[in-house]
C-alpha cells in the first residue's frame, strides 16, 4: 500500500539524535518520523548496560521474532540497574566483512528495536536513516529495520545504487550482497558484504514489507543517475543543501576554503530542480528549511515538502543530552551560535558541520588532549592488503597504525574522532582508562542559530509538537 505522502520528513541526525522518541512524536503528528540508524549497535549495548531506563528494550526485546537472538544479547550487554558512572562501557565488536555471530546479533536486534519503539502502538509511517558511507553493518542493519516494518529507507553520504534491489530481494527472504569500497584494490578485483536472512533467521523473515527508499542527494545529476541506474526501484529523493548538518557533500571541483577555513560553495553545487521534478518522482528540500515559509516555497517549487533536522535537535524529544540542548538554546537565545563547515574533521573526506561549544571537540585543545583511538569503527576505510584480504584504517585512530596500514599523514591532518564525539553528544560517552569522558561532538545545520524562536513564552524548553505547529502554519515562531 503506498504511503500517505508526507509534509515533513524529520531528519536522521547523528547516532540517535533521532531517537525513537523524536520519531514517534513526529509520526504521530502524520509527518514522517525518523530514526538513526548510524551505530545504533554501540547505543542500545550501552543502553543496556546503563540498565535499560524506563524499561523500552525489553519489551522491543520481547517482540523480536528469535527469542534466542534476543536472549544472547541481552544477557551480554544488560546490567541490572545501570554500570557506575564512571566504569567504563563494555566494549563490542567492531564491523568487518565477515562479521561475528555476536555482533550480527546486535546490529540486527539494534535497528529492529529502534525502529519497533518508533512505531509501537500508533500507524503513523516511520523511515530510517543509515549512510552510504557506513557500509559493513548495512545489510544487517536494514534486515533488522524491515523485521520491524520500517516504512520508509533514506540514505544519503555516498551512492546508493544498490540499496533498493537489497530491500527488493530480503522482502523475498533472499540473500544480498553489497559491492563495498576497498581503496587500492586491482583492477578487475571486487569485494563484497553479503548477507542471507533465511540463512540467519528461517521462516522469521516471511512477509516481510519492502519500505520505500529515498535517496538523500545534492544534485540533480546524481537524482539522475539513481533513478536511471540503480537496481530496483527508488521511490523519492531528499534534495539536501550545503547548510544541512553532519556530513555535506563537497563542492564541485578542486576544494576551495573561504578565510574563515570553510569549503565555498557556488552555483554549480545548487541542484537544477527542474531536472528533478522530471524525473516523476516525490522530492523534498532540505537544509535550512526549518520554518513555514520554506515549506511553502518548497512546495511552489515542485517538492512534497521538506526535510528539517536542526530544529528538532534540540526538541526535548531528542537523543541530545540535556545540558547541550540547555546550552545551545541559551546561546542561541544571544545570538552567539557558530557553526563550523569543516573541511577536514571527518575521516570520511567529507565536509561535516561541527558547532562550536566550549569544552567540545569543536575546539582544538581539546582534541589534542584527547588520545587518538579508533574503538568503534564506523568510519574506517577498507583497503586491500599485499595479501588480497581486507584491511582496515581510520584517518583518526594513532598515526604509526595509520602509517603502517599504507595511510599518509597528510590524511590525518585535523582529524576528529566522530563516532566516540558523538555517542558522548547524546550522554552515552566512553570513559577512558584515565578516568576521562571522551569529548563531545555536536552537529547542527547553519540555522542552529534560530532554534530558540520554537520557545513558546516562558519556556526553557520546546517539543517536536511545538516545531511541528511552526512548520505548518498552525503557531507563530517566537519573535527574536
Amino acid at each position: 500500500m503506498q504511503m500517505q505522502s508526507p509534509r515533513i520528513i524529520q531528519g536522521g541526525m547523528g547516532v540517535a539524535v533521532s531517537s525513537w522518541r523524536l520519531a514517534r512524536a513526529v509520526s504521530l503528528r502524520g509527518q514522517l518520523g525518523v530514526v538513526s540508524g548510524t551505530a545504533i549497535d554501540t547505543v542500545i549495548a550501552r543502553r543496556l548496560q546503563m540498565g535499560d531506563p524506563g524499561g523500552h528494550l525489553r519489551e522491543a526485546f520481547d517482540a523480536f521474532p528469535v527469542r534466542e537472538v534476543a536472549t544472547r544479547v541481552w544477557e551480554r550487554y544488560f546490567v541490572q540497574g545501570g554500570k557506575p558512572a564512571d566504569a567504563p562501557f563494555k566494549s563490542k565488536p567492531v564491523a568487518t566483512v565477515e562479521m561475528s555471530s555476536a555482533l550480527l546479533d546486535l546490529v540486527v536486534i539494534s535497528n529492529f528495536a529502534e525502529v519497533f519503539l518508533a512505531k509501537a502502538k500508533h500507524a503513523g509511517q516511520v523511515g530510517i536513516n543509515l549512510l552510504e558511507k557506513v557500509q559493513l553493518p548495512n545489510l544487517a542493519s536494514l534486515f533488522g529495520a524491515m523485521l520491524a516494518k520500517v516504512d520508509v529507507v533514506l540514505m544519503g553520504a555516498g551512492i546508493p545504487r544498490a540499496i533498493p534491489a537489497i530491500l527488493d530481494r530480503f522482502a523475498a527472504g533472499e540473500p544480498a550482497e553489497m559491492k563495498l569500497d576497498v581503496a587500492g584494490k586491482l583492477p578487475g578485483e571486487e569485494f563484497y558484504s553479503r548477507f542471507d536472512p533465511r540463512r540467519y533467521l528461517g521462516d522469521a523473515i516471511s512477509n516481510l514489507k519492502r519500505p520505500q527508499f529515498f535517496a538523500i542527494v545534492s544534485s540533480s545529476t546524481l537524482a539522475m543517475t539513481l533513478a536511471r541506474k540503480s537496481a530496483g526501484k527508488v521511490d523519492g529523493f531528499v534534495v539536501e543543501g550545503s547548510t544541512a548538518g553532519g556530513h555535506n557533500a563537497p563542492p564541485r571541483g578542486p576544494l576551495t576554503l573561504d578565510a574563515n577555513g570553510e569549503p565555498v560553495y557556488g552555483l554549480r553545487d545548487s541542484p537544477d530542480l527542474e531536472q528533478i521534478r522530471a524525473l516523476g518522482l516525490p522530492f523534498w528540500l532540505g537544509g535550512s528549511y526549518g520554518d513555514s515559509f520554506k515549506l511553502e516555497k518548497a512546495e511552489a517549487l515542485g517538492a512534497n515538502g521538506i526535510q528539517v533536522g536542526t530544529a528538532f535537535a534540540f526538541c526535548e524529544e531528542s537523543g541530545l543530552a540535556p545540558a547541550l540542548k540547555e546550552s545551545v538554546l541559551a546561546a542561541s537565545r544571544d545570538g552567539r551560535v557558530k557553526v563550523f563547515t569543516d573541511p577536514y574533521a571527518s575521516p570520511t573526506g567529507f565536509p561535516f558541520k561541527v558547532l562550536q561549544m566550549p569544552g567540545t571537540a569543536s575546539e582544538f585543545e581539546v582534541v589534542a588532549a584527547r588520545e587518538r583511538i579508533c574503538d568503534l569503527g564506523y568510519l574506517r576505510q577498507c583497503y586491500r592488503q599485499p595479501d588480497g584480504n581486507v584491511g582496515y584504517r581510520c584517518a583518526g585512530e594513532p598515526l604509526d597504525d595509520f602509517l603502517r596500514k599504507g595511510g599518509t599523514e597528510a590524511e590525518t591532518h585535523g582529524r576528529k574522532c566522530i563516532c566516540n564525539g558523538l555517542l558522548s553528544a547524546i550522554d552515552y560517552g566512553q570513559v577512558r582508562r584515565n578516568g576521562e569522558l571522551e569529548p563531545s561532538l555536536v552537529t547542527a545545520g547553519d540555522d542552529a542559530g534560530q532554534v530558540h524562536r520554537f520557545l513558546r513564552p516562558g519556556q526553557t524548553s520546546y517539543s517536536a509538537d511545538d516545531v511541528l505547529d511552526c512548520l505548518l502554519g498552525i503557531a507563530s515562531p517566537a519573535v527574536p
